[in-house]
């Protein structure tokens, strides 16, 4: 399960606004056009997908449904796609 909150480097609490200046940020960031890296255009998907997802009220409140299911359901997996997500972002490749 992909963690569309990490893509934005956002908490679950965040606010609209919050996904809409971190989207801005993320996409200027990694916008290919802009960005020569390899995985550039990856994570400007990442983060277009995860602004779709996130700003959509109905659509936030599946997604945290699910995301809460999942940590119930399988806590070690799930901590384990967080921190290598969180890793993914804050190390170079």
């Amino acid at each position: 399960m992909t963690d569309h909150y990490a893509a934005l480097g956002l908490g679950s609490d965040a606010s609209l606004a919050d996904i809409k200046k971190a989207f801005r940020q993320k996409a200027s960031l990694h916008h290919p056009d802009k960005n020569d890296a390899a995985d550039a255009a990856e994570r400007f998907r990442a983060a277009q997908q995860a602004y779709e997802v996130l700003s959509d009220p109905v659509q936030r409140q599946a997604y945290d449904d699910n995301r809460r299911r999942n940590l119930l359901d399988d806590p070690l997996e799930t901590a384990q796609q967080i921190w290598q997500s969180y890793f993914k972002n804050i190390l170079p490749p």
